[in-house]
């Protein structure tokens, strides 16, 4: 049982160097500059969030109040985004937050990690590759989905209405150009992204020409619900029709818009200079998304009443409710350029990710191997390329959203908890050197310099405390999440029970909190380090816990499958073929040697013994 302990909380500790390859061959290409990455990120993110989940959310969750959705989102993704930012400055290596969670939670963790962001990078490519097929279908007056349902059509639950060959062809057609090399990925990519950035200035000031300020203060007798729509469907209408609930579930929909700045963190391995332009870049794509749903989402809503947007194509609509078609096929023609560089983006990450994990031995070492001419996972690009396509071709888009959500929303949290245990963590420990080898930075954030200089030196004792804490932290932050969640009616109601309960784990996540602040931290800095450790981080888990609580009963039985599939790949391959075990191998055997040369060496304190002849 110990072996087995050990072995699932060894931690990465070679190949951390980026100047160096550890098993030899050729290399990811460094052609990635500042802009690069920001467009990448920009085009990654600014895709289906912008085209299609604004007016699914006001539709279905939030109603005006969608807005408000993607300020709630947007500040979960935020304190997720200086964590993964940090750790793009400390381990500028391709695995994103995989690697981040090897270098300190463990491998376990790791591969859990790695694991999911395979699931959420293969559903997010689906996703969009759909997305690009529904707007290509309204630009086409829906003769393309129309021919599709009358010779494959599917009736089957949970699935789409019919066979999207065009979703998979368009999938298929993206990987082959990504599988023939980055730099030219980059520039369409670049090029796109353009494009989508001036459609969404266009939606947003032609759109103000078109606004009626009453849309936002509809009551509920004036949305037609005894005629055309049921009282579900309308809720009680104004700036909020579905109440606090409704924005918080269009919060945790809506967070899925902002799913793309880690494809930055994803790609370090080819960018030129990853320290700094990692982090810079990932702050960039998070502020300039943000604007762009916020103001799409706000227009959107006082053109057209909330109960009335089209969850499939909400901006094309609404410029066609309001009679302007001209304006309404640009939009269509610029949405694409857009989703097509939000699939790009979310496929370039996705076999790096196996990439990372085939290089540590984790999954199947061949999805690792790098093309000489095009210095690429080419193997892994197009394997994952095809079950993209396929999903995209079989399921249908609100389907595809729901499934990645917690798989993303597990990777933010241990990222955090990763940040966490690094600022705690001895600096004497031996392990501590992976933390900032090659990265660390002369210059040195005074508040928190203060901070541990006020507070002390680190030791094993101060940093066991510190992950006990950090341990009970995220417990708590479970439990508070489940009575927020399971007991959110009787909360609303006034259930003296259920608010003694919450205001007591409230008292001791701020208790728990405050002791952890309390404790020695790491000295050592690099480039980019997340302000205020540890209330960012810890606000990052809460919110990301509790988002996670949110998500349908459906959505963690389909996560239930998938882990159980990639149990058994670590189980039957990962455990036995890491990386980390071979090294953990050859440190004993050199730790064997001085041990092996004393048994040789005689002791004089043993009485000699003569030598004795075989004689024929």
């Amino acid at each position: 049982m110990a072996l087995f302990l050990q072995r699932f909380t060894r931690r990465k500790t070679h190949g951390l160097d980026e100047n160096l390859n550890e098993h030899g061959g050729p290399k990811l290409a460094r052609v990635l500059g500042a802009f690069d990455l920001v467009f990448l990120g920009v085009g990654s993110t600014l895709g289906v969030g912008v085209y299609v989940l604004a007016g699914e959310v006001a539709k279905n969750n939030a109603g005006p109040a969608v807005c408000i959705s993607f300020l709630i989102a947007a500040f979960a993704s935020a304190f997720a985004a200086v964590c993964y930012a940090e750790f793009g400055a400390r381990v500028p290596k391709a695995g994103s937050a995989y690697v981040y969670s090897y270098v300190t939670v463990g491998e376990l963790m790791a591969f859990v990690i790695g694991w999911n962001l395979v699931l959420e990078y293969l559903i997010g490519t689906a996703s969009v590759a759909k997305s690009f097929s529904e707007n290509f279908d309204k630009l086409v007056n829906k003769s393309m989905s129309n021919a599709f349902l009358d010779v494959f059509p599917i009736d089957a639950p949970g699935l789409g209405p019919y066979v999207d060959w065009f979703a998979f062809s368009v999938t298929i057609v993206l990987s082959g150009l990504l599988a023939f090399g980055m730099k030219g990925s980059s520039l369409f990519t670049n090029v796109f992204t353009v494009v989508n950035l001036a459609n969404v200035l266009l939606v947003i000031i032609a759109g103000l020409f078109f606004v009626d300020g009453s849309n936002w203060q509809i009551s509920f007798n004036e949305t037609d619900y005894n005629e055309t729509f049921t009282e579900e469907d309308v809720g009680v209408g104004g700036f909020a029709p579905f109440g606090l609930a409704g924005i918080m579930d269009g919060a945790a929909t809506c967070f899925f818009a902002f799913v793309g700045f880690d494809s930055i963190a994803a790609t370090s391995e080819e960018a030129k200079n990853p320290k700094r332009d990692i982090p810079l870049a990932i702050m960039t794509t998070l502020v300039v998304v943000f604007f762009a749903y916020f103001g799409v989402s706000t227009v959107l809503t006082l053109m057209v009443p909330y109960y009335l947007q089209d969850p499939n194509t909400p901006l094309v609509s609404a410029f066609f409710d309001v009679g302007q078609e001209e304006l309404g096929i640009t939009v269509s023609i610029g949405s694409l350029f857009g989703i097509s560089a939000s699939l790009l983006g979310a496929m370039i990450p996705l076999p790096r990710i196996i990439y990372a994990m085939s290089r540590d031995g984790l999954v199947f070492r061949i999805l690792g191997r790098i093309h000489r001419q095009t210095q690429t996972p080419v193997l892994a690009t197009l394997l994952l390329g095809l079950f993209a396509a396929i999903l995209s071709m079989i399921f249908d888009l609100s389907a595809l959203i729901d499934m990645m959500s917690i798989g993303t929303l597990l990777a933010y949290s241990l990222v955090a908890v990763s940040v966490l245990i690094i600022r705690f963590t001895h600096d004497a420990d031996e392990d501590g050197k992976l933390f900032n080898s090659n990265n660390e930075h002369d210059h040195k954030d005074n508040s928190e310099c203060l901070s541990a200089d006020f507070l002390g030196s680190t030791t094993n004792r101060s940093q066991k405390k510190a992950y006990i804490l950090i341990g009970s932290y995220c417990l708590l932050c479970l439990g508070l999440a489940l009575i927020l969640v399971l007991g959110e009616t009787k909360l609303q109601a006034g259930d003296v029970g259920i608010a003694v309960g919450t205001a007591i784990i409230a008292a001791l996540l701020a208790i728990n909190l405050a002791w952890l602040a309390w404790q020695p931290r790491s000295k050592r800095t690099v480039y980019f380090m997340v302000p205020l450790v540890p209330l960012i981080p810890c606000l990052s888990i809460l919110i990301n816990i509790y988002l996670m609580m949110r998500l349908s009963t459906a959505t963690w039985i389909r996560f239930g499958v998938w882990m159980l599939v990639g149990s058994f790949m670590y189980l039957g391959y990962g455990i036995n073929e890491s990386s980390e075990k071979e090294k953990a191998y050859r440190k004993r055997k050199i730790q064997d040697i001085p041990l092996m040369m004393k048994e040789l060496s005689f002791d004089e304190d043993i009485e000699e013994r003569p030598l004795i002849f075989d004689s024929d």
